[in-house]
C-alpha cells in the first residue's frame, strides 16, 4: 500500500505507540518467549515498529517491513531489511529458527500474496523451525474488521491452518480467541491487564478476537 508511513502515524498517538510497546513488554515476557529459545534465530515479518522483536530474546533478531521508518524504531540487536514478504533473499534456506508475524497478512492483496509469502517463510526455517501468528479472526471480529482502511484479506483460524498446511508446515496449537481485536480497546490496555487477562484463558473464550498458531516446519 502507498503510503504506508502516513497510514500509521496517523492512526496511533506517541502515546498510544508508547503504551503499545508496554503491551508488547508484557506479551513477550509472559506468554510468547516460552515457545521461543534465547539462543534462536528470529525473524519478524511485518514488524512495524518492533514491539515484538524489541522485546523478545534471541540470539539473532531479523526486522522485515516495507516501511523505511522502522529501522528508527528498532533496538541496536536488531538487524532491520526492508524488503517484501515474499523476498526473503537476504536469508539462506534453513538458517531461522522462529518467524513471527502479528496482524500482517489480513494487509496483503490477495491470498496469492499469502501463499508467496508462506512459502517463502517454510524456505527459511530450519527443520523443526516454528511460525507463530497472531491475527484477527474473521470468525469474531467480521463487523469491526473492516473498519481499517488496509484489511484486505478476512483470515480465520481454519483458512490459516489450512495455508500453513499447502506450503509444508504442520500446525501444532490453534488458539481460536487469543487477544482482544485492537489496542485502542480499554481491555487489556495496561501492563497489569494483560498479565492477568493472559492467566485467564476462560476469559479469552468472551473477549478474544484474534487467533493464535504455532506451526512447524517438518520437511
Amino acid at each position: 500500500m502507498e503510503n504506508i508511513r502516513d497510514l500509521y502515524i496517523k492512526r496511533f498517538s506517541n502515546k498510544e505507540c508508547l503504551q503499545k510497546a508496554k503491551l508488547w513488554e508484557v506479551l513477550c515476557s509472559c506468554f510468547l518467549q516460552k515457545y521461543i529459545p534465547a539462543d534462536s534465530v528470529v525473524l519478524d515479518v511485518g514488524a512495524g515498529y518492533c514491539d515484538f522483536i524489541n522485546n523478545i530474546k534471541a540470539k539473532d533478531k531479523y526486522a522485515v517491513d516495507l516501511n523505511n521508518d522502522t529501522v528508527n524504531f528498532a533496538l541496536p540487536d536488531v538487524k532491520v531489511v526492508n524488503a517484501n514478504s515474499n523476498n526473503l533473499s537476504f536469508l539462506d534456506n534453513d538458517t531461522v529458527d522462529v518467524v513471527f508475524m502479528s496482524n500482517f497478512l489480513e494487509h496483503m492483496a490477495n491470498k496469492f500474496e499469502i501463499n508467496r509469502t508462506l512459502t517463502e517463510i517454510h524456505r527459511v526455517c530450519k527443520i523443526g523451525g516454528k511460525v507463530i501468528i497472531i491475527q484477527p479472526n474473521i470468525r469474531f471480529i467480521y463487523n469491526e474488521y473492516w473498519d481499517f482502511y488496509d484489511h484486505n484479506i478476512p483470515l480465520s483460524d481454519r483458512s490459516m491452518v489450512e495455508a500453513l498446511k499447502i506450503v509444508g508446515f504442520r500446525v501444532d496449537k490453534v488458539i481460536p480467541r487469543f487477544l482482544p481485536f485492537t489496542t485502542k480497546k480499554w481491555i487489556p490496555k495496561y501492563g497489569f491487564l494483560l498479565k492477568l487477562y493472559l492467566r485467564l484463558p476462560i476469559v479469552w473464550h468472551i473477549l478474544g478476537k484474534q487467533m493464535f498458531i504455532l506451526a512447524r516446519k517438518v520437511k
